[in-house]
């Protein structure tokens, strides 16, 4: 029996900031952002977006009636967790009207969360492969205004179905797992931003795909020839562009063309997006799926899972002949209608999230043009609307 991603979504905010712009209100060469990092607009996240609405808004567009009744197990993969008891999964199965027998659960390890949730979720489904598994990773990325992490920061959610006889790609059992206790990014509980080693992090990251990518090829025998395209976490695009380039020489001069070709357009999204730790490899793929004329069925894809910490994983799937039914096919059209908010009021927006006190709050939510919103908090509870309810 075959495994793997059924559909595939996803969900940012309706606003974004230049990055060509930004670069300029911090005295900084453009080419800094757009080159030597690789993103050209990032994701600007509203008060009325937080982990469970970008979750919720990135799962209901794909799901059909059938989904709904098959949906047994809910996975929220993040680092940007709403709640230090109740998994974000609770929250966001009750928004999208998902059966009571399901089980819902958080998942937390930096960026690589998602991954670990995709395949608790094929194991799932192997044992009861009448069901369905909703995984999602969805994370707001926060670094703080005028810090260096700053232009890696981005928010949204990719959400996927897990099935049998799946559309879009066949997981393989093929992975390569490695761990360690690395200190290279954290959030301390007493932090609303992360807490990075930016050079050290980026070592680490090329260290653990060149551990796990090596270790596969010895494990079954295989060679970098074999595989169509390869796709990578993109805290930010330059970063896999830099891992990918590790293994270049192991092709030749045709087949280093073809990757580059591939990972081009794998970063399309994210170049528009920004950082969405548990969900950035995720968009990489879907990136790849939507905009990628060159792809055909059976093509071999790598995929190369990396959060801080350190965790990371190298497995593969097996593109299907109808792989273009299950994917989020407008998502282009829907970046391009974003509306573009100039750097001050990026940071009113960025100072003004829903704040980590017990007061009663109220949010500014009507010009939210998202289904789910979060509209403020009373009682020290979360408030979410279903603005088309």
């Amino acid at each position: 029996m075959q495994v793997g991603i059924d559909k595939m979504h996803f969900a940012t905010s309706h606003l974004y900031v230049d990055m060509a712009e930004l670069a300029d209100a911090r005295q900084q060469a453009p080419d800094k952002y757009l080159i030597g990092i690789g993103q050209s607009q990032m994701a600007v996240i509203p008060p009325s977006q937080d982990t469970v609405t970008l979750a919720a808004n990135a799962a209901y567009p794909m799901l059909t009636a059938e989904d709904i009744a098959a949906i047994d197990l809910v996975i929220v993969a993040t680092e940007s967790g709403v709640d230090n008891s109740k998994a974000a999964a609770i929250y966001v199965a009750k928004l999208l009207g998902l059966s009571k027998r399901a089980r819902t659960i958080e998942m937390k390890e930096a960026c690589y969360a998602a991954t670990a949730g995709l395949q608790l979720a094929a194991d799932h489904i192997r044992v009861h492969p009448t069901k369905k598994a909703l995984v999602i990773g969805s994370d707001i990325a926060r670094y703080g205004l005028n810090t260096a992490g700053e232009p890696t920061q981005g928010g949204g959610a990719v959400a996927m179905l897990v099935s049998a006889d799946p559309q879009i790609l066949v997981l393989n059992d093929d992975s390569v797992v490695l761990s360690d206790d690395v200190m290279d990014f954290w959030r301390p509980l007493y932090h609303t931003e992360a807490l990075v080693d930016g050079k050290y992090s980026s070592n680490i990251y090329i260290d653990y795909f060149q551990d796990v990518f090596q270790a596969y090829l010895k494990e079954q025998s295989a060679d970098l020839a074999d595989f169509a395209a390869l796709t990578f976490h993109l805290p930010y695009t330059k970063m896999g562009l830099k891992a990918l380039r590790s293994v270049l020489p192991m092709a030749t001069t045709d087949q280093q063309t073809t990757l580059l070709a591939h990972f081009e357009h794998a970063r399309r999204f994210s170049r528009q997006v920004g950082n969405l730790y548990t969900g950035s490899l995720y968009l990489g793929l879907l990136s790849l799926l939507v905009s990628d004329p060159d792809l055909k069925a059976g093509d071999l894809i790598g995929l190369f899972s990396y959060g801080s910490g350190a965790e990371g994983e190298f497995y593969t799937g097996r593109l299907q002949p109808k792989y273009q039914r299950g994917l989020d096919l407008e998502l282009p059209q829907r970046l391009t209608r974003r509306q573009r908010v100039n750097v001050a009021e990026y940071e009113a927006l960025f100072n003004h999230q829903l704040q980590w006190i017990a007061d009663d709050q109220q949010l500014d939510y009507q010009n939210d043009p998202q289904r789910f919103v979060l509209t403020g908090q009373v009682n020290e509870q979360r408030q979410y609307l279903d603005q088309q309810a």
